[in-house]
């Protein structure tokens, strides 16, 4: 559907997880009506979003990561502490 698909895992312990799509979803349904520089982002499956060529990549990664840390998806602060990550599938 969008220009782009880009893959959206969270480093925690040292190794790599795809993101629920729980939590992509979450994310994407809450800024319909919060953030529109982000209303073009598609959750796909696990670890996997479509996005707008016109989404910032890192803005949108620190925006999921604030969104993610205040569900309680990962933590902040603490030595075990997780870490997002983004990258465009091309």
């Amino acid at each position: 559907m969008f220009a782009r698909k880009i893959r959206v895992e969270y480093e925690q312990d040292g190794q790599r997880h795809p993101c629920p799509l729980k939590w992509l979803d979450s994310f994407s349904m809450r800024n319909f009506t919060n953030a529109t520089v982000f209303d073009d982002t598609l959750p796909v499956s696990d670890g996997l979003m479509e996005i707008g060529s016109n989404v910032p990549l890192d803005q949108l990664r620190d925006a999921m990561e604030d969104w993610f840390c205040r569900k309680g998806y990962l933590s902040r602060g603490s030595s075990s502490e997780s870490k997002l990550l983004l990258a465009e599938i091309r």
